[in-house]
This record gives structure tokens, sequence and C-alpha cells, in this order.
């Protein structure tokens, strides 16, 4: 491959698009519903590739973490097959009226939703977010080029064969559906310059990609976000529920954006909870690093740099920061935090409304994992990322974030004088 094949298959696309445009709903359904299907029925193939990149991974040396983040199993494939069938089920946002307005010199105005047109997504490991992006994008009537990590390229290769095939017996045409299989840096260098082509491009993976796709692409960005997540246990804090919340957000799957990275805990509650709570995680194989009063209640622990405190692992470690008001707290996940997902444990509830409000996050909760920043955990169905930017989408990026507006406007021979 060479990088014309990035060129090549993005103008095919781009055709693709305008054949999109004038599918109904039933018609996209349809073509989801085959898809799903042919993920179930061909699973064992996909499932071959995917061990030809694990054991590539292992060769490579791979954490265990990441060759999670990489691995499928029948229960990943089917439940890649139900998130597009939960998109099936969610209202096709294609053509809603947002907007209607009567002028006085009877122009009739409306603004609809309608397609971006072709949505280029940059990823790494998760070979799942090739199917959940596909499904995404063609509900909402876009063509798409996909770029996945070199980690899951056999995988990513055979899911796009499959779907492929599915397509070809619906109204999608085959070519609205792309990958890109050139695993060296220049395809996505050529990507991130096809303005014209492309329409919007996304990232979703670490801090270097999404950096490299914002500073040098010229096609518009919808910026994703690395996670650096917190969890916040207040004074008032009930301990099973803190110890529940926050073990999970660590330890139930490390390896993903919305996993808590640092523990924050108030002083009086690390002084009676912190010791039991850090053998809890111990337990689970977590490495803590922490500030100086984290060391002097967890003998084992490791001292904590800054570098550490602004650091996504993807991994069984996590920082520990005790503070002495939650004023403390709400400055260091200014200072550290990634705008992703962030948590307050708290019986307070002038707290928790304080914290809700002053935290700059696409997701904020109170007494709930952050676990739960997730496009079928919110009712998406699958998600094309989580947006952690201010314009256009924020959070969760399900069905409307892939649209943008249109103005139709009905008159009956006005002139402008």
């Amino acid at each position: 491959m060479n990088t014309s094949e990035v060129r090549n298959k993005a103008i095919l696309a781009k055709a693709a698009s305008t054949v999109l445009n004038r599918l109904d709903t039933e018609q996209k359904n349809n073509a989801l519903r085959l898809m799903a299907q042919a993920l179930r029925e061909e699973q064992e193939i996909i499932l071959t590739a995917n061990l030809e990149d694990l054991e590539r991974g292992r060769q490579q040396g791979t954490p265990p973490s990441l060759l999670d983040r990489l691995a499928l199993n029948p229960d990943r494939i089917n439940a890649m097959a139900e998130g597009l069938e939960q998109i099936i089920d969610l209202p096709d946002p294609i053509g809603d009226v947002l907007d209607a307005i009567d002028r006085p010199n009877g122009l009739m105005i409306d603004k609809i939703r309608v397609p971006i047109g072709v949505i280029g997504i940059i990823y790494e490991a998760r070979p799942n977010v090739t199917v959940d992006a596909a499904g995404l994008c063609l509900k909402t009537g876009n063509a798409v080029v996909l770029r996945g990590g070199s980690a899951a390229i056999s995988s990513n290769r055979q899911i796009i064969e499959v779907l492929h095939r599915a397509l070809a017996s619906s109204a999608i045409p085959v070519d609205a559906l792309q990958i890109i299989e050139d695993p060296n840096r220049s395809s996505v260098d050529e990507m991130l310059k096809l303005k014209g082509i492309l329409d919007v491009i996304i990232p979703r993976g670490g801090r270097s990609l999404i950096q490299n796709v914002v500073e040098n692409s010229t096609v518009p960005v919808i910026e994703t976000g690395a996670g650096v997540c917190h969890t916040y246990i207040d004074a008032s804090a009930d301990p099973t529920m803190a110890a529940d919340i926050s073990l999970n957000a660590k330890v139930q799957r490390p390896s993903v954006c919305n996993a808590m990275e640092t523990l924050i805990i108030h002083k009086d509650f690390a002084a009676i909870h912190l010791p039991l709570l850090a053998e809890q995680f111990k337990e689970s194989n977590v490495e803590i690093r922490g500030c100086e009063d984290t060391l002097a209640l967890i003998p084992w622990a490791t001292q904590a740099t800054e570098e550490d405190y602004s650091t996504e692992y993807n991994d069984y470690i996590l920082n520990v920061k005790i503070v002495n008001t939650m004023q403390e707290a709400l400055d260091h996940i200014a200072k550290h935090g990634t705008q992703h997902s962030e948590c307050i444990v708290t019986e307070d509830q002038d707290h928790a409304t304080i914290f809700i409000q002053e935290v700059d996050a696409a997701a904020v909760y109170h007494n709930a994992s952050t676990r739960f920043t997730d496009g079928f955990e919110f009712g998406f169905g699958a998600e094309i990322g989580i947006s952690t930017q201010k314009l256009h989408a924020r959070g969760p990026m399900g069905l409307p974030a892939l649209t943008t507006t249109k103005y139709r406007i009905y008159g009956n021979g006005q002139i402008r004088r």
C-alpha cells in the first residue's frame, strides 16, 4: 500500500455520500440489521484474525491492559452486533426540524438536521470502534473513512470485509464504508490534509494522537480527549459507597478513557479509611503513587510526581492525593484534568452542587463511577467518541453529534429590496 490509497478511498466515500443522502430510515436500518447478522454469522473468521493481532502484540511486548483493549471473543462480537441493533432502535435524527420561522414578507424558513457528509476517524487499538463508527455514521447518512491502529489491522480488515458483504445486499453503497490499511504514519498525515474531500476528522486515542491531529489537520476536527479522570472522596462520604465507586472506576476496566487515574481524598476521610481502601486496591494488583500525606498512611506506596498526576495510565496504576478542603480538590482537577469525567463521592448535597457546577468537564458525577461515560450507558447505542471540546458536541457522541444543520427557505417570488 502507499499513501494514494488514502485519497482514492476518500474519493470513493465522497461519491457514495451523495447516495446515502437519499436513503430513508428503513433502508439504513436494514443495512445495519444485515451488518449485525453478518458479525454473528462470521465471527469465527473475525476471531481468527484477532488472534493474529494478539500474537503480534505479545511478540512486541504489548502490556496486558492494552492486549485486553485489543482482544475479541464471542461475547464482545455479540456486543458489537447488539450495539448496531440498538442504533437501529434509536430515532433517526436526519430530517428533524429544529426550528421554524414565518417571516413578515411571507418567507417560510425551517432548520433541519442533515448528514455532515464524509467523516474520517483515526483511532487506536480497540476493534469494536470499527463497528461502532460504521453503525453511527451510516445511520446518520454519513460515509466514513476509518484508519485504525496497526495493532488491530488484521481484526479491522476482516471486520470491514464482513460488513462489506452485508452492505452488498443493502441500499447503502459498499464504498460508503472505507478502511485505510496502510499502517504507516504517512497515511494519517495524508488524511489530515484532505480538506474538501473529508468534512470532519474525529481522533480517538491517546494524548499524542489527538495532539497530532488537532495541530496538523486542515480538515475540521471534533476533538476527543485523553481521560485523566478523578474521583474525589469528600469528608462526609459513605465509606462503603466510596470504596465501591473508586474500585470500580479504576479496576473494572483500567484500559479505557473513562477509568479513574487519580483518587483525591479529604484528609479526614483518609485518616480513617485510606489504609483499608489501599489494601483493597493492592488486592486488585493496583500500584499506588501518592503525595507525602499518602505515603504516611500507605508505607508501600511510591512518591507521585507532577507528571504522574497528568498521566493517563490505562493500566493498574493509581495516583492518590490527600487534600485539606474540597477547594484543593477542585484546584487539582482544574490543573491536571482533561475535561473528560470527574466524580465526587459525598453525602453533603451543598458540596455535590458546588462540585457539579464548578468542575469543567464533559461529564460530572455525584456518587457514581466515571465508568458510565459511554454512549451505550447513556442510551445512545454505540458512540463515536467522548468529545472534550466545547463546540458542536461534548461528552459521549451519539447520532445527533454526527449531524449538521441546513436552512430551508420557501417563498413565492420574494426579492430583497
